[in-house]
């Protein structure tokens, strides 16, 4: 079943003890950086969806990963925030986008989803697709390529699976992989 906001809200204190905020997942990413043997993500995602967005990292760090979030930009964006943004994309393992209904439109989501296709895919890049209903998700076509992060709505991390061509793989063994 497709990831719903609502699952995202419970999800929260089902799952999740402690929250992590999208500031506390930045100054994590920084302090953890200098270990190359750790998994890392870079969460793309789009600036509306900050609550769905310190779910969806809670999730993640549950499962021991560092997640790379780019940090909120309150005064806009400019060449300097798209070069931090590849250099992010190449460093980290793999590449999730948060494919929000805001997401799957926005134009600099939709340029870190081809920067990350072209760095990590297909074993490394993944959506978590949030919609309205557990039944369907609608995307453009083209994110039909994309493995996809769904749920069992059992509320635990094992619940979580990725997602691609017929076959179904815990989240956390892709996370590993």
């Amino acid at each position: 079943m497709f990831i719903t906001f609502d699952h995202l809200e419970r999800a929260k204190s089902g799952i999740i003890q402690k929250g992590f905020s999208v500031n506390e997942a930045l100054n994590k990413h920084n302090l953890r950086a200098k270990y190359s043997f750790e998994v890392s993500v870079f969460l793309s995602h789009k600036n509306s969806d900050k609550k769905y967005l310190e779910h969806a990292v809670t999730i993640l760090s549950k499962a021991g990963v560092d997640v790379y979030i780019d940090p909120l930009e309150v005064d806009g964006v400019d060449a300097k925030t798209a070069e931090r943004i590849k250099s992010k994309i190449e460093a980290n393992k793999k590449f999730i986008l948060l494919a929000t209904p805001d997401a799957i439109a926005s134009r600099w989501c939709n340029w870190e989803l081809g920067l990350g296709d072209a760095k990590k895919y297909p074993r490394h890049i993944a959506l978590m697709p949030v919609s309205n209903s557990s039944s369907s998700w609608v995307g453009s076509e083209y994110l039909q390529l994309y493995p996809y992060i769904t749920t069992d709505y059992d509320y635990s991390f094992d619940g979580y699976k990725v997602e691609f061509q017929g076959k179904k793989v815990s989240l956390k063994d892709w996370l590993n992989d």
